[in-house]
């Protein structure tokens, strides 16, 4: 005899009801990359549009930057975190390989005992996170979902590397996910490609450098073994990044139902302003779409750059809230993730 199992009773949809982020106090500019690599501040501009990036501190570690944020997405949700019953971390670089950092969070901001873990889906991880945090909601397992990207890029970058030194950055940013009677975030159009793996990763894995074997590592202009750092055939991205996700973006569009002319604000991962203005194009979105282009003073800062952009085009005036907006997060893996939303 088979058992009647009770159906999940859920909310009809979910929406972001809030958004906050972080970013650390320490500005650096181009100026300081230079330092180390043999280049000029035009050549980063011009290939990645990066003026300026925030570095953390010892203090500002991945889970007080989401703290932070989550401080923040809470405040602007206008409930307790009390109220959270999930939490869900996209990073790349939190260097603990357990417990989850989710699990510290959710405790220091008060949320009780709520389900709470980290996703590794590189720049796509927070659109991830924001899907898994939906199905939360529409499933009945939580009423509110805080969902965080969060990365301290800094510890994970050569800064001898001229492809790569002046690209990363660091911070958090943190939305917070609830029931909603009409659909405000659309359908998920995501996907890999692992036979693409290669082209965004690290250096060297942490057993190959526990080894400390210096004639198998790469080292430094001193001779040191340098640190496992984040590594990119630059061109083979960009054009995947262009032409591949294009494609995405647009089928994210049409899963939603909605065409270019009814968005009102694109954000997109801020990996590159080359990628971000090739898409626009790919796109034709029309001119009266806000485009989020954070990355000129933030820098790629991997899984917190949509909610960080999405802060901080909401706190520009630029976009305001009820705006209906396309997001996509596409990185190393290499995975994608795009979705059409409603502004908190």
């Amino acid at each position: 005899m088979t058992a009647k199992i009770n159906p999940s009773k859920g909310a009809p949809h979910a929406r972001i009801v809030g958004v906050g982020g972080y970013r650390p106090v320490r500005v650096v500019p181009n100026e300081v990359i230079l330092e180390h690599i043999d280049s000029s501040d035009e050549w980063i501009r011009s290939r990645s549009g990066i003026a300026s990036r925030h570095w953390a501190g010892p203090e500002e570690t991945v889970a007080e930057m989401s703290i932070e944020a989550a401080g923040k997405a809470i405040a602007d949700a206008g409930i307790d975190a009390s109220d959270i019953d999930a939490v869900v971390v996209a990073t790349v670089s939190h260097f603990k390989q357990t417990p989850a950092v989710a699990t510290e969070i959710a405790h220091r901001i008060g949320a009780g005992k709520p389900a709470a873990f980290d996703i590794s889906a590189g720049c796509a991880g927070f659109t991830y996170g924001l899907t898994l945090g939906k199905g939360m909601i529409t499933d009945g397992t939580a009423g509110h979902v805080l969902v965080i990207g969060v990365e301290r890029l800094s510890d994970l970058t050569d800064k001898e590397d001229r492809a790569t030194a002046f690209l990363f950055g660091d911070g958090a940013g943190a939305v917070v996910l609830g029931p909603s009677k009409e659909a405000a975030i659309g359908p998920t159009v995501w996907g890999s490609e692992g036979d693409k793996s290669q082209t965004i990763t690290q250096t060297v894995a942490w057993d190959e450098f526990r080894s400390g074997d210096v004639s198998q590592l790469p080292v430094d202009s001193k001779g040191e073994v340098k640190f496992p750092a984040i590594t990119q055939e630059g061109q083979a991205v960009f054009r995947w990044a262009v032409y591949e996700m294009a494609r995405v973006a647009q089928e994210a569009l049409d899963a939603a139902g909605i065409t270019s002319a009814d968005l009102d604000a694109f954000i997109p991962h801020q990996a590159n302003m080359r990628i971000i203005d090739s898409m626009i194009k790919a796109l034709k979105l029309p001119e009266h779409v806000a485009v989020a282009r954070d990355v000129e003073t933030t820098g790629n800062t991997s899984a917190a750059s949509i909610p960080l952009a999405m802060e901080r085009l909401l706190a520009s005036g630029a976009a305001k809230s009820g705006d209906t907006a396309l997001i996509i997060g596409f990185g190393a893996g290499l995975v994608y993730a795009a979705t059409v939303v409603t502004l908190p």
